[in-house]
This record gives structure tokens, sequence and C-alpha cells, in this order.
């Protein structure tokens, strides 16, 4: 799975003309799912987003010192598939990279579960599932930020492979 966060003033979706969800303050969630995902790349995910260090201490002026859930911010979580877009040959996105079906809706809806049982129900919104989404925000910052869970290699499969990569991998500074 791969996640986009952006610490955001406000968020929302739209479908259709209406506003189906909305936050304040907090973090814009688009999240993805790949094939070989499983509910362990998603818990690990809904963790990081929550833990996540996005915000200075305002009293010390510490910087990247509070998550989303120690401000008292909220979660807008977005299905978003082209994340996981290869773009190496052409001009034209290959999105094979990207789970499709139920198999993607039902490892992305137990994702924005796991968020939601993480935090407060009430502070967590979602967009539409495979619908075709407006999401608008205003950045705080900007903030934004790539986060990812990949599934563990099968060690058997081959011996060669050398170590097996951490299951959470982001960008070090």
């Amino acid at each position: 799975m791969k996640a986009i966060l952006q610490r955001v003033l406000s968020a929302s979706v739209t479908v259709e003309k209406e506003v189906v969800s909305s936050i304040g303050k907090g973090v814009l969630v688009f999240a993805a799912v790949a094939p070989g995902d499983t509910q362990k790349e998603a818990d690990s995910l809904a963790a990081k987003v929550l833990k996540m260090k996005l915000w200075d201490d305002e009293d010390t002026g510490a910087r990247w010192k509070h998550s989303v859930q120690e401000i008292g911010g909220e979660v807008l979580c977005v299905s978003q598939f082209t994340l996981l877009a290869s773009t190496k040959k052409g001009n034209k996105p290959d999105f094979h990279g990207a789970a499709g079906g139920e198999e993607a809706k039902n490892l992305y809806q137990y994702f924005f579960e796991k968020v939601r049982q993480g935090y407060a129900p009430d502070k967590v919104q979602n967009g539409v599932f495979q619908a075709m989404m407006e999401v608008a925000l205003v950045n705080d910052g900007p903030v934004t930020l790539e986060i990812s869970a990949s599934p563990k290699a099968d060690p058997k499969a081959d011996k060669k492979a050398g170590p097996i990569p951490s299951p959470l991998s982001t960008p070090s500074n």
C-alpha cells in the first residue's frame, strides 16, 4: 500500500456536486492498494498515518513533534489508485501496479476502518471508493509526504534475494 499525506487547514470531497465529507485542520490521506497487499500492510499504514509527526510544538518551537492525534486534528481518507501508476514507458500511465475491483475496495475499506479505530471515528472522514471525486484542500505548509507498506518478500522464493526489506519505508532526510 502507498499513501500521500498532506497536512491541511481544511479539505473536502465532492461527488456529483455534493460535498460528501470535509475536515478542518488535520491530514488528507490519498491511499492506494497494490496487488499482494494484505491486512498487515493496511494495519501498518493506518498506524503510520496516525503517528506521523507533522506539526511543530507551539510551546517550545521544536519542529515535527506532534501527530494528528496529538493536536486533535481530523483525517480525510481518499482512495487513489493512480498513486501506483507506472510512467516508465511512453506518456500514458500504466495502472497494472494497482489492485482492482473488490480486492482493492475491501482492503481500502479495511484501512479506513483501522484509521477510525486507531483514533476517533467522528474525526475520520472518507471519500467514495471508485467515484469521480473532486478533492479540495488548503495546504498547511505545504507539507506533503509519501509513505508505504509493502508485503514482505518470500525468502524461499529467491535465496539470492538478500535481506528482506522493512515493511514500512519512508524517505530519509
